[in-house]
């Protein structure tokens, strides 16, 4: 597996990549329409943000997003195609941002987290800081853990 720095040619597969990914944890294909936009990953954006894929067997097999300049840098995108789950991308990917954050000034990185991932960043060292809001198809009970990387 190599990780470097996505191209934007590649913004059509980190979104598929995002959907399949976030379909993995069987939501509701209304929820996942109502997060499309969340889901999308533009050529713009990959210009505009740290972005790094990992390429596993030929292919993206996931990827991570940062934005930020400062102390605090947020993990906006981190997803690791289905088939490649389990196999220690998502936590090479992770580590890999935390070297990138650190090397750009940051100190901590936030995550508003799935609730279904919580306890991959936990497993990283990551602790609960708290929730964000996020409502969907009329649930407005629903909230993301908020997670905290120190670097």
């Amino acid at each position: 597996m190599t990780i470097r720095r996505a191209h934007r040619s590649e913004a059509e597969e980190l979104t598929r990549i995002a959907h399949a990914a976030k379909r993995h944890w069987d939501y509701p294909e209304a929820w996942i329409r109502e997060w499309r936009e969340q889901l999308t990953v533009t050529a713009e954006y990959i210009d505009g943000h740290r972005v790094f894929v990992a390429e596993v067997e030929g292919g993206v097999g996931g990827f991570y997003a940062l934005s930020g300049d400062a102390a605090v840098i947020e993990l906006d995108h981190m997803w690791v195609d289905p088939p490649h789950i389990g196999r220690g991308i998502g936590r090479r990917l992770v580590e890999h941002g935390m070297h990138e954050a650190r090397g750009g000034g940051g100190r901590r990185i936030e995550i508003d987290s799935d609730p279904h991932a919580e306890s991959f960043y936990l497993r990283l060292g990551a602790r609960r800081i708290g929730k964000t809001p996020a409502p969907v198809d009329g649930d407005a009970e629903r909230y993301l853990p908020r997670m905290l990387l120190e670097l």
